[in-house]
């Protein structure tokens, strides 16, 4: 079986779109579990200003490589309008996908 895997997504928004990022963050967050994703959260850098980041889970590889296909896509009906708005567009999106070792760590 293969271990969940934690997701982290990085991007900047454009200044002059933070407000319209932050409306359609809610619609992408809601949609994510359609894809397999679970505990979602969502930070802004403190140190780096419009600087976002998402984390959350996906139960397989398979899941990350559909979901992040999907997020980078300018042709996704949601995900697509993150475009426009991100500093760079899309491209510029940076999608990880990490698995925990804190449980492989010995004392």
């Amino acid at each position: 079986m293969e271990a969940t895997l934690h997701i982290f997504i990085e991007y900047r928004i454009k200044e002059e779109h933070v407000q319209e990022y932050e409306a359609l963050i809610e619609d992408i967050a809601a949609s994510l579990s359609e894809y397999g994703a679970e505990k979602f959260q969502w930070y802004a850098a403190e140190d780096q200003p419009n600087l976002y980041v998402e984390l959350f889970k996906v139960p397989t590889k398979s899941h990350y490589h559909t979901l992040k296909k999907w997020r980078k896509s300018k042709e996704h009906p949601l995900f697509g309008k993150l475009d426009p708005v991100i500093d760079g567009g899309l491209e510029k999106l940076n999608c990880w996908a990490f698995q925990a070792r804190t449980d492989e760590l010995k004392e």
